[in-house]
């Protein structure tokens, strides 16, 4: 009885998952020229996550190509003004033309780090993954505005991620003019 016993749930949770909706894949923009893509980008909005639970504003990333991969740089202000930073590599993906890079902070773990939609002049970026939990709107400048705002957060919700959920970033100062945390 027991092998028809397993047989049975297997057949249940087959049908179970042929039941969900799939997502479709996330499509990214054709390419990206990362020479022009690195220097500093402020976030405008994100999803809201644990890893950057302790930010309170002023966020930021800057990428630096090395030769063979890009150099990050995360930045944050804490609630009490001290600012925490954590540095990483992105690697880009083979065939993705520099729309998809692998970024990992903490090796071997990587993440993905898809560009969804870019402004022809680099000036905006719409990133995400494809589990659709993680999605950032970011911007050379701190201030972007509203009307872009509101198309790049149509454009996620487009592509699958929750807009309601986006979370906008404060920017009061450029987080390298504090203290550095330990």
């Amino acid at each position: 009885m027991r092998p028809l016993s397993c047989l049975a749930c297997l057949a249940i949770a087959l049908l179970m998952s042929a039941c969900t909706s799939s997502r479709p894949p996330l499509p990214t923009v054709p390419s990206v020229d990362l020479n022009r893509y690195v220097g500093t980008w402020y976030e405008i909005a994100h999803l809201p996550n644990f890893f950057q639970s302790k930010c309170a504003s002023d966020t930021q990333a800057t990428y630096r190509a090395d030769g063979k991969d890009v150099e990050v740089l995360n930045q944050c202000r804490k609630e009490d003004g001290t600012v925490e930073q954590i540095r990483g590599i992105a690697k880009v993906v083979a065939g993705s033309h520099g729309a998809k890079l692998r970024v990992s902070f903490f090796r071997p773990i990587y993440g993905d780090y898809w560009i969804l939609d870019l402004d022809p002049d680099y000036r905006w970026v719409l990133v995400g993954e494809p589990s659709r939990k993680y999605a950032w709107i970011l911007a050379r400048s701190p201030d972007l505005d509203a009307a872009t705002q509101d198309a790049l957060l149509a454009r996620a919700a487009a592509l699958g991620f929750d807009r309601q959920a986006f979370v906008g970033t404060p920017h009061a100062g450029p987080p390298s003019s504090g203290p550095a945390s330990p």
